[in-house]
């Protein structure tokens, strides 16, 4: 185990306070270090990243996800990384007033997947993200932590997961988003309709944005510059809530996320900054 290797685990461990739900089943079934394997995989991306997130509520989208997702956009920006959002409105239209964006239609993945060729050909990207966006069950439908069928309202990029030449990395908290295909028979004891998408990393959190800045943070250990002082969640927040996002738990429009209060981010991305400042200033070794 190398120094990496423990920080990645401690936060690891750090990421899964606080959750009620039972995604710590999940993390159980992974192999440590998945946090340091993701950060490390999107840093050698040879491409492109393309970031997926948005998880459909009430007519809108939920706060956690997007949140996570632009902090780690303005990551790659800064680290001349290329990022670009793939989605379906109404977030890829609010997204498009700020950073790049492709948007996909809502349709049937064989319809979509017409559009993912191009996106593929047009970005030649090296790897993909996605930040609590609903995968696809075993029968082919999409559904949120109420079972309910969402699946007219998920535009589907499911197939950009299922490829041996794209890295992929997915950020989950309740077992039924994009990349629970990795830990699929750990979750059958959750009162979920459980995703079957894979992907090559799967990084597990009480709180999906939360873990976006978990592997932001081995970013900055493998790079040694100060990624985590672009995460700013509240502003970001603020700016969502006002052009109609909701709190995915308690499905109302004020800056929070599953329920929990802005604090709880922003304590967290203190701590880990606290944890990753001796890669930082050069005192341990920045490569696994």
């Amino acid at each position: 185990m190398t120094p990496l290797d423990d920080l990645s685990t401690r936060m690891e461990e750090e990421l899964l306070k606080g959750g009620a739900r039972g995604i710590e089943q999940a993390a159980q079934a992974l192999d440590p270090g998945y946090l340091l394997r993701a950060a490390q995989g999107i840093l050698d991306s040879p491409g492109p990243v393309l970031i997926t997130t948005g998880f459909p509520v009430s007519g809108t989208f939920e706060t956690d996800g997007p949140v996570g997702a632009i902090a780690l956009y303005r990551v790659l920006e800064y680290l001349n990384g290329c990022p670009v959002f793939v989605g379906a409105p109404p977030l890829s239209t609010l997204l498009g007033k700020r950073f790049q964006v492709t948007e996909l239609p809502i349709a049937t993945p064989e319809e979509t997947a017409p559009h993912i060729a191009k996106l593929m050909d047009t970005h030649r990207p090296g790897a993909v993200v996605s930040v609590e966006r609903p995968g696809a069950s075993a029968q082919g439908s999409y559904h949120n932590m109420r079972g309910s069928d969402i699946t007219a309202h998920a535009a589907k990029v499911d197939g950009l997961f299922n490829r041996e030449d794209l890295f992929s990395v997915a950020f989950g908290d309740g077992g039924n988003e994009i990349g629970m295909g990795n830990v699929h028979t750990s979750l059958s004891t959750l009162p979920i309709i459980p995703s079957v998408t894979p992907c090559h990393e799967l990084v597990v959190s009480s709180v999906s944005n939360w873990g976006v800045y978990g592997v932001i943070a081995m970013m900055e250990a493998l790079t040694g510059e100060e990624l985590l002082d672009l995460c700013d969640p509240a502003p970001t927040t603020h700016w969502l809530v006002e052009n109609g996002c909701v709190d995915g738990v308690t499905v109302r429009p004020e800056p929070t996320e599953d329920g929990f209060p802005l604090s709880r981010g922003e304590t967290l991305i203190k701590r880990f900054q606290s944890w990753v400042s001796p890669f930082s200033t050069g005192s341990l070794p920045k490569t696994a």
